[in-house]
């Protein structure tokens, strides 16, 4: 006989009522004064002299450049990561290598690097008076201060979603199936995409989909290396600096928006993934 759902709860956690409603409206108090409020704050000043003047300040030339940059950029170094977490994750969890420890650690370094450190090395690798830099120069080759400067250092604060959204996923799954695969013929392509494959594609799905929101809202590395170039280097975190430093509220509220609408599409489609493999009754994280 199956107790009830309020029984179960009190079990698992061996708390009373009163102390899961504390503890619940603890969380939400902190979401809502922290979370919620500065979202509001952000949308309301951006509306708040009307429609006119929030579309006009989207449509302004250093705007609409810094949009399409920062799409850019993201469009670039998620399939970059997507291809790195893949492999990655791959030969993390499926084969014994030397250095697979020291592989594992380097993923996580983004995490523990201050984004602003990431954009400062690759300013002493690339910059005029780095490492490469003469030789970049004499070859007409210009990374820092430039697009491909940007693409650079998102890619490198980006690089650990995917593959350590996969490496648990992988690591659960085993190597029983698709060395079954291979034994009756399959191809090492075709074990991973038949086998490997379909056991992940929630996971890594959601990887993509973490990966791309932190593309586009990165500031720290991005605005060490684009030297904030109105128009060709600035990305959308760096306009809407830019612009509040100018006292130009309006705009730089109208652009904030729309990143943080961008941040809400991104956590409803993340919402839909985890619901999706809720219900297809696979798992987003390893066990």
């Amino acid at each position: 006989m199956s107790s009830s759902p309020s029984i179960q709860r009190r079990i698992s956690t061996h708390e009373s009522r009163g102390v899961t409603l504390l503890l619940t409206g603890i969380a939400l108090g902190y979401l809502v004064l922290f979370l919620c409020i500065p979202l509001f704050a952000v949308f309301y000043e951006a509306f708040k002299k009307g429609w006119p003047l929030y579309w006009a300040a989207l449509q302004e030339p250093d705007a609409w450049e810094a949009i399409k940059l920062t799409l850019l950029v993201a469009a670039i170094a998620v399939p970059a990561n997507l291809v790195f977490g893949v492999t990655a994750a791959w030969a993390i969890a499926k084969f014994e290598f030397r250095g697979k420890s020291l592989l594992i650690t380097l993923i996580d370094l983004p995490f523990a690097v201050s984004p602003v450190v990431s954009g400062l090395i690759y300013v002493l690798l690339f910059g005029a008076q780095g490492w490469f830099g003469p030789w970049l120069l004499e070859h007409d080759i210009r990374l820092i201060f430039a697009v491909p400067g940007i693409v650079l250092a998102t890619v490198f604060v980006t690089f650990p979603f995917v593959a350590r959204e996969l490496i648990p996923l992988m690591q659960a799954q085993g190597k029983e199936e698709e060395e079954a695969a291979i034994s009756l013929g399959a191809s090492g392509w075709q074990a991973f995409r038949r086998v490997t494959l379909p056991g992940i594609k929630w996971g890594l799905l959601y990887g993509v989909i973490l990966c791309n929101a932190r593309a586009m809202g990165e500031f720290g590395a991005v605005s060490v290396v684009s030297g904030h170039i109105r128009g060709l280097t600035n990305t959308m975190p760096l306009h809407v600096e830019i612009l509040y430093n100018e006292y130009n509220f309006a705009a730089a509220f109208s652009v904030a928006s729309l990143l943080a609408l961008l941040a809400l599409v991104t956590l409803g489609v993340k919402a839909a993934v985890e619901w999706q493999a809720k219900r297809a009754g696979e798992p987003l994280h390893g066990a």
